[in-house]
């Protein structure tokens, strides 16, 4: 037993001694850890702050529910009716898909954007491409691009097409997507819309603008039928109304021009003339009940939207967390020091 017990003893690593091996080789602290926070102070200071505005928005769901008995006979049956939504192909779960799409994004590019200072005062699509600050690093790289044979592909010669873009173009569309998200809560529906910027006002602009612009694409989307209907019975009401003013016309040139011939024929056409003036106008009647049944549906599909959380000027930036950086380094920096300075007592360790 004692034979085993020094074996256990020589197995195990003290802690004294590594403490005292620590502390003995501390200057090795000095050394490296200033080295390590200069370093990282100017790697994390070349990074330009940016600034984050959240917008919470709600829509209206169209939701089939199916009240009465038919819903109570249904929850017997563990059937929730009232879950059941409506039949759009576009559910706001798919919402975020729309910064997938290259038409969508481009005409985020035209919103007008202006920086706190005033310097910039240009559309979005002319702040990403021309005011974005980067680190001092890329600057030179960009600069070796410049010198290096261009190979750019794709761009329509007619016009800004935005499903045929250019290299440069299509990482303009990108640099969008990444500083414009989209989220939905899947148990309320509500919208997050997130915006980054470099600059906070302009962070700001953009969250108003990228809302209003998924209200439109919305209401859009959920009245675009009704408002085709709605224009195919206005087009059929204005003809059918064009139709009973001339036979009114004709039917008043007829019966002026024969005010004082008494024949049965000329009686027989007037009346004819009647009756079919009297049938257009019964079109028109039911054609323009029917078109105003039409502008009511518009405005009953027309969804309203609440907004729960609107766009404020974020007072401070979102990013990048340079305290926080440069502290992970120093803490990672120290692991790495103690680790050089015991491995020689593990390694011992290990061949025991």
């Amino acid at each position: 037993m004692t034979e085993e017990n020094k074996n256990i003893q020589s197995d195990v690593i003290d802690l004294r001694i590594i403490v005292n091996n620590i502390w003995k080789r501390k200057r090795l602290f000095f050394k490296v850890l200033p080295i390590v926070f200069i370093l990282s102070c100017l790697f994390i200071v070349s990074f330009p702050r940016y600034y984050t505005t959240d917008v919470k928005l709600a829509p209206e769901v169209d939701n089939n529910t199916t009240g009465g008995t038919l819903t109570s006979l249904a929850s017997s049956f563990g059937i929730d009716l009232g879950q059941i939504q409506t039949t759009d192909a576009i559910s706001p779960l798919l919402y975020p898909d729309l910064m997938d799409d290259n038409g969508f994004v481009a005409s985020l590019f035209k919103i007008t954007v202006k920086s706190a200072d005033g310097e910039i005062n240009t559309n979005y699509h002319d702040y990403l491409a021309k005011h974005q600050a980067f680190p001092w690093w890329d600057y030179p790289i960009e600069w070796i691009r410049q010198l290096l044979p261009k190979a750019e592909q794709g761009g329509s010669a007619s016009g800004y097409d935005p499903y045929y873009l250019s290299r440069r173009e299509d990482g303009l569309m990108n640099l969008a997507r990444d500083n414009i998200l989209f989220s939905v809560d899947k148990k309320t529906d509500v919208i997050t819309i997130s915006v980054t910027a470099q600059d906070a006002l302009i962070s700001k602009t953009l969250a108003d603008s990228v809302t209003k612009r998924l209200q439109w694409f919305i209401t859009d989307y959920r009245t675009n039928k009704a408002r085709i209907d709605y224009e195919y019975y206005k087009q059929l009401t204005y003809d059918a109304k064009q139709e009973y003013e001339k036979a009114r016309q004709r039917y008043a040139s007829s019966s002026d021009a024969n005010t004082k011939i008494s024949l049965r024929s000329v009686e027989l056409k007037l009346e004819d003339m009647e009756n079919d003036m009297q049938l257009k106008f019964n079109a028109y009647t039911a054609l323009s009940t029917q078109l105003h049944a039409a502008h009511a549906k518009v405005q009953e599909r027309t969804p309203a939207f609440t907004i729960l959380k609107g766009a404020a000027v974020p007072i401070k930036p979102t990013g990048p967390k340079r305290m926080i950086f440069v502290l992970a380094m120093l803490i990672f920096a120290s692991i790495g020091v103690v680790i050089y300075i015991i491995k020689d007592d593990i390694l011992a360790s290990l061949k025991k």
